[in-house]
């Protein structure tokens, strides 16, 4: 927002037509909401507030930008959206509850359904990965950009076709089931790493290409989701899982 204020001004203008007073107010609410959002989950300060004002800039954001119908890309802000639920889940204090000396209501925690709600929302990041064709499975990183003077594609780059989407299918329904899920989660961590890096690269890009600013923009998006996934690795699944589950029987 910062470094390309002029950009982000000018295409909402041309978008919305709001005028050029509008256009630079939802530039600037995105920067200070962004910003302010992030400083206060890092210094744990009304990080319950700051998670709620992250989940309006990204709804704001979807609109705005038209994301709304484009299903990839709706599919990743949603799996931010799961990262900043299994924050929300993270923040609430253990054992709270309105009056003292009364117990917990166990499975019916909103706590718990947080974090199935952002572990469900995590893995659709890992759905916009996997690419389905009548003849063979296969991962696929590609992408195709539209400016306002020509269409860049990024090409698709098929790996290990067969197993990568065996594998991966099988990790993010483990995750979004809550089985095994530590363990999942921190191969899907270690899987979308190796990924943003190889696919995501944008330092070796010219800055003055369009493509540098895409692939940035996605490197940051999925690093986000990996902070995520961590936070499965830390917390664990919650009570409404089949991890949970298996303690009872």
């Amino acid at each position: 927002m910062w470094f390309q204020w002029n950009e982000q001004r000018d295409y909402i203008e041309a978008t919305w037509s709001c005028g050029y007073f509008l256009a630079t107010c939802f530039v600037l609410i995105n920067l200070i909401g962004q910003l302010g959002g992030c400083v206060l989950i890092l210094s744990r300060n009304f990080v319950q507030y700051a998670c709620f004002e992250l989940f309006s800039i990204i709804a704001l954001q979807t609109v705005a930008y038209s994301i709304l119908w484009d299903l990839k890309f709706l599919m990743r802000n949603l799996a931010l959206g799961g990262g900043l639920l299994l924050l929300l889940a993270e923040s609430r204090s253990e054992g709270k509850s309105m009056f003292a000396g009364v117990p917990s209501m166990g499975e019916s925690s909103p706590k718990q359904y947080m974090q199935l709600g952002g572990r469900v929302l995590l893995v659709l990041m890992f759905m916009t990965l996997l690419h389905f064709d009548s003849n063979f499975f296969s991962v696929s990183m590609g992408h195709a950009l539209l400016f306002t003077d020509d269409v860049v594609v990024l090409g698709q780059t098929q790996v290990s076709p067969i197993l990568q989407n065996m594998v991966g299918t099988a990790l993010i329904i483990l995750v979004a089931i809550g089985f095994k899920t530590k363990l999942a989660a921190l191969t899907l961590v270690v899987w979308l790493l190796a990924i943003n890096v190889y696919f995501n690269a944008f330092w070796t890009i010219p800055a003055y290409k369009p493509m540098h600013d895409f692939l940035k923009y996605d490197f940051f998006q999925t690093t986000s989701v990996v902070g995520g996934l961590l936070l499965v690795v830390a917390l664990g699944p919650g009570g409404v899982s089949m991890d949970e589950k298996k303690k009872e029987w």
